[in-house]
């Protein structure tokens, strides 16, 4: 996406923001079956999240996940279709009025993270993850997405005689990436047919956000989350004794070499005052005993953009680094950048969210929807984006007495959701759907 596109897109969104009428806005009330929803199953939305929350599973992993959805959603009288993008699950919910179609997305997997949580039920869960054992944690808060939706799910069903319109369930694994050498996600579910038979005219999503307070909903027109993308440096040396490092080729130099002179990337080759941009290193392998200097070094890292444009010269220009600076050591690189294909921008369609700020609004009132910055975290509900118009909004997660700013944040081992979002999320979702469902249709 190029930087005149989005910001052409960030004007309209402003513009349609402004020509949204007011009393529209001041009018918009919660609706009283929402609230009355939101008291019923409460509790069950809790426990449903405390159980996710126990029994964490990794991306492409989630067959435990998938199997408890499909259960509830049959006690529900639904018929869920099961083995989408490996452990994906859909079910249609069909009013009893012609409407519309929509779709409701929320994600299930987990974080090879080990929690620290002393919660009664937190994870004690382990699996493997690039050939190490791990924790498994849900530490990004799919387990309040998925128990939301199956909340959303009751509530929409136990009003299904006075629904007009389908609304598609759709519960998704490996938001987080599929494992090396696999598929997975949100491109994979399309791939599969996810909107084949059923083809929405909207899709909503949400994320609980450690960065906001509970209490509070986040949403942005236009761009919202960035691209991300993913690469591996491989620093090949020679193998020599620590003690005569001129026996050999320092691959670990070397690499230490390329990560700082990275910095500079974006630093001081990237023009962040068009948009934001990052490269990270996220970890680094190589060696096996402390007076060996190893044959070669291997790091992961990843790449976040707003413009296809600047995505495109950080890859030529990590390349160009790690080439030369490996060389200047007289080694070698092998470079995957990057390594498999990325989460393209998510952009909320900015005429369907001037439409629906009204009812985020009205769960929980005007001056709590805010609009955040745009946000470095990626998504792959940005391929849901591209094929339908879609809006995704954070629900605020930070308890009230802790500061939003230095709360553990997302993917954090201390991760720590306040139940009370979880109230929020599921009131928001479903007045969004039922909003848009009853909507008069031109």
């Amino acid at each position: 996406m190029r930087h005149a596109r989005l910001f052409a897109v960030s004007l309209l969104a402003t513009a349609l923001a402004a020509a949204l009428p007011a009393a529209a806005q001041d009018a918009a009330t919660q609706r009283p079956e929402v609230a009355a929803a939101g008291q019923a199953v409460q509790q069950q939305v809790i426990d449903w999240r405390r159980h996710f929350h126990q029994y964490p599973e990794l991306s492409n992993r989630e067959a435990e996940t998938s199997k408890r959805v499909a259960e509830e959603l049959r006690k529900l009288g639904l018929q869920p279709r099961t083995g989408i993008a490996h452990h994906g699950v859909t079910a249609v919910i069909k009013g009893g009025k012609p409407g519309p179609r929509i779709a409701l997305r929320a994600d299930m997997d987990a974080l090879p993270v080990t929690e620290r949580n002393r919660l009664p039920f937190a994870s004690k869960a382990t699996s493997t993850y690039r050939g190490e054992t791990v924790g498994v944690m849900h530490a990004c808060g799919h387990d309040a997405h998925t128990g939301i939706l199956l909340g959303v799910a009751k509530s929409l069903v136990a009003m299904k005689d006075q629904l007009p319109g389908e609304v598609l369930l759709v519960f998704q694994p490996a938001e987080e990436g599929a494992p090396a050498g696999e598929e997975g996600g949100a491109e994979l579910m399309l791939k599969e047919g996810v909107f084949k038979d059923f083809k929405p005219e909207a899709v909503f999503g949400l994320h609980v956000f450690s960065s906001i307070p509970v209490g509070q909903i986040g949403v942005r027109q236009g761009p919202l989350m960035a691209a991300s993308d993913s690469f591996t440096l491989k620093v090949v040396g020679r193998q020599t004794h620590g003690s005569r490092p001129w026996g050999g080729i320092d691959p670990i130099v070397a690499m230490a070499d390329i990560i700082g002179t990275t910095q500079t990337i974006v630093s001081r080759r990237t023009d962040i005052s068009r948009l934001p941009a990052v490269v990270s290193f996220g970890a680094i392998k190589g060696g096996i005993r402390y007076n060996i200097i190893p044959d070669d070094v291997e790091v992961v890292g990843t790449i976040r953009t707003f413009d296809d444009g600047m995505r495109q010269k950080i890859f030529a220009d990590l390349k160009n680094v790690a080439t030369h600076v490996a060389a200047a050591h007289g080694a070698k690189v092998e470079a995957s950048v990057p390594d498999n294909d990325g989460n393209p921008v998510t952009v909320n369609n900015p005429e369907l969210t001037a439409r629906m700020l009204p009812s985020l609004q009205a769960v929980v009132g005007a001056d709590n929807v805010i609009t955040p910055p745009l946000q470095m975290g990626a998504e792959d509900f940005s391929f849901y984006a591209r094929e339908v118009p879609s809006m995704f909004f954070f629900v605020g997660s930070t308890a009230k007495g802790i500061d939003p700013v230095t709360a553990p944040s997302n993917h954090s081992p201390e991760f720590m959701l306040d139940e009370a979002s979880l109230d929020v999320g599921l009131r928001a979702l479903l007045q969004v759907t039922l909003d848009y469902l009853h909507a008069p249709r031109g």
